[in-house]
């Protein structure tokens, strides 16, 4: 599930997933915030087609490998 497989598509791997939520956190911001820009919102960059489970499994797997951090609710990427 993290890494694509013979049954995962490389688009819905944990770690694909991660690095494009990666692209839309140059900011501080809400987990929703970040949630509504990832499905379509504000940015320009690409968009993610996933389910909020896969986005929150993929901010877990960020979370564990130290890139990106939670301050005061809002989440930032670790520089």
């Amino acid at each position: 599930m993290i890494l694509p497989s013979k049954h995962l598509s490389q688009e819905r791997a944990l770690l694909t997933v991660g690095a494009n939520i990666l692209q839309h956190l140059n900011e501080s911001k809400t987990v929703s915030g970040l949630w509504e820009d990832c499905r379509g919102g504000k940015t320009e960059a690409k968009k993610i087609i996933l389910s909020f489970d896969s986005f929150i499994l993929a901010l877990d797997l960020l979370y564990i490998l130290g890139a990106i951090e939670l301050h005061e609710g809002l989440l930032v990427r670790r520089q």
